[in-house]
């Protein structure tokens, strides 16, 4: 985790933010062989202090459930922000603006240059697609799976919605071998 702690106390240093949470320690880190890309961390993630599946919320509940159905290994993934700091008012967080995902580029550039045995990026959320070509242009060996986010609004609004989001899972996990 080294290596990503440093990237995040960076990414504070260099823009200044307070909001950037830390990679979560109990995922893979470096040597993650996948990647979730979400939007931007949200007050839980700011207040844990860490991008985590564990934080209080319902979408890192979905999230986790999800990955454990699928049988996804923790160890084999990590997950990050495309805008990698909070971009809210404290209680709200806002969708991230074209300036914000500008801004953010060189961090997710930075980011794929340490990991190395990465193999496959999901881009989850409308937002988090935007970063499709970036990632492509800078691991074009990766495989990219796109995928809904795992916000209640979404999951909880249709049964379907849940199975979507396990079925890209699943796709994940035999990618993976796991």
């Amino acid at each position: 985790m080294s290596k990503l702690n440093a990237l995040v106390e960076m990414i504070r240093s260099e823009t200044k933010r307070d909001g950037v949470p830390n990679f979560d320690p109990a995922d893979g880190g470096v040597d993650a062989r996948c990647l979730f890309l979400l939007e931007a961390p949200g007050p839980q993630a700011v207040r844990s202090g860490f991008v985590s599946r564990n934080n209080p919320d319902e979408t890192a509940k979905n999230f986790f459930e999800l990955n454990q159905a699928a049988g996804i290994l923790r160890k084999h993934t990590v997950i990050w922000n495309i805008v990698p700091w909070y971009i809210g008012s404290g209680t709200k967080i806002r969708p991230a603006r074209r300036a914000d995902l500008d801004a953010a580029t060189i961090y997710l550039k930075r980011l794929l240059a340490e990991l190395t045995k990465l193999e496959v990026v999901v881009l989850v959320g409308k937002k988090a697609h935007s970063a499709k070509d970036e990632v492509l242009r800078c691991v074009p060996s990766v495989k990219l799976v796109t995928m809904p986010h795992t916000s209640p609004l979404f999951v909880n609004r249709l049964p379907a919605n849940r199975t979507q989001i396990l079925r890209v899972l699943h796709e994940v996990a035999q990618f993976l071998g796991v």
